[in-house]
């Protein structure tokens, strides 16, 4: 790789210190000791960096062990000025901070990025295909990921690139999601059992991102696609008896049984999610398509996870 002319554009901000964060840094600081010129920053709370929880510590002796740079910062309380005076100092922007840190955020920090002109984002669109999904879907919040999208498509000045995973492969087997029940031993499949959904690991979305972030020929305005697995729920049925040796009650959750829970209880996002996965529209890619078979990078399937993860 061709190293860049200025220090300061050299400089890449990560957003978070959350598992995906965590994940991206400990693969992209790899990465950077085989390609010098590189350094990384990480933008986190103040109260996380001054924080005598022992959790916390560990994030950022762990941080300070990769040689990143940590720096303070809390996008929810700052104004777009004050967030777009730190990003000036950097030429690529990774942001991991998701739906948590509330609505209008996303939009938020990319009107901060525009503003500050850097050169090259990586948005938290760590997940389904928003083109495709649109706006208007049971998901409320995925309405400002489309809006992010027709925003930094509308300018020419800094590069973009959205890494799409699919669902982490951990909140497909998320106990409060409801499709695996392993207490009460049954499969709830969403909209039907063939349809499909995208999986991806954490750990593997953040050494994709590093990979993606550092590829030559530079990525620039793309959507790239990753896929640890794309799998039915009849196949992740399957995967489950399978790897727990014991048959799993089989019940599917029709679009109208999802409709009809989100009527019943409307602020309830798991189940807003649910609908928009029951769909399945835009959530779920062919795996041979994807940058990760393309480029050769081996992946951990569902049937992977599980084994490592179930209860067995």
């Amino acid at each position: 790789m061709k190293k860049l002319a200025k220090k300061h554009t050299t400089d890449i901000l990560i957003l978070g210190a959350g598992e995906l964060g965590m994940n991206v840094t400990k693969f992209l600081s790899k990465k950077i000791k085989e390609t010098p010129g590189y350094s990384i920053s990480v933008l986190l709370l103040p109260e996380v960096i001054h924080s005598t929880n022992a959790f916390e510590q560990n994030i950022i002796k762990t941080l300070q062990k990769q040689n990143i740079k940590i720096i303070e910062g809390n996008v929810v309380s700052e104004t777009i000025d004050e967030i777009a005076t730190k990003f000036n100092n950097y030429h690529t922007v990774v942001s991991c901070l998701g739906f948590s840190a509330g609505p209008g955020i996303q939009i938020k920090i990319t009107k901060a990025i525009l503003q500050a002109n850097v050169k090259r984002y990586f948005p938290w669109q760590f997940g389904v295909d928003y083109d495709l999904v649109g706006k208007g879907s049971p998901q409320p919040v995925f309405d400002e990921q489309s809006d992010v999208r027709t925003l930094l498509r509308s300018q020419q000045n800094t590069e973009w690139v959205i890494v799409s995973v699919g669902m982490i492969t951990s909140f497909l087997f998320e106990p409060s999601f409801g499709v695996v029940d392993l207490k009460n031993k049954t499969i709830n499949a969403l909209g039907d059992w063939d349809t499909e959904v995208t999986v991806t690991s954490a750990e593997d979305i953040g050494r994709l991102t590093a990979e993606v972030l550092l590829f030559e020929p530079r990525i620039v305005n793309d959507v790239v696609y990753v896929a640890g697995d794309t799998v039915s729920y009849h196949k992740l049925a399957n995967i489950v008896e399978k790897v727990l040796k014991t048959d799993m009650k089989r019940v599917k959750w029709d679009l109208g049984f999802l409709k009809n829970e989100i009527e019943k209880d409307p602020e309830n996002n798991i189940k807003r999610y649910r609908a928009v996965f029951g769909q399945g529209i835009g959530v779920s890619w062919d795996k041979a398509k994807t940058f990760n078979v393309r480029e050769g990078f081996e992946m951990e399937n569902a049937e992977q996870w599980a084994v490592k993860n179930l209860n067995i």
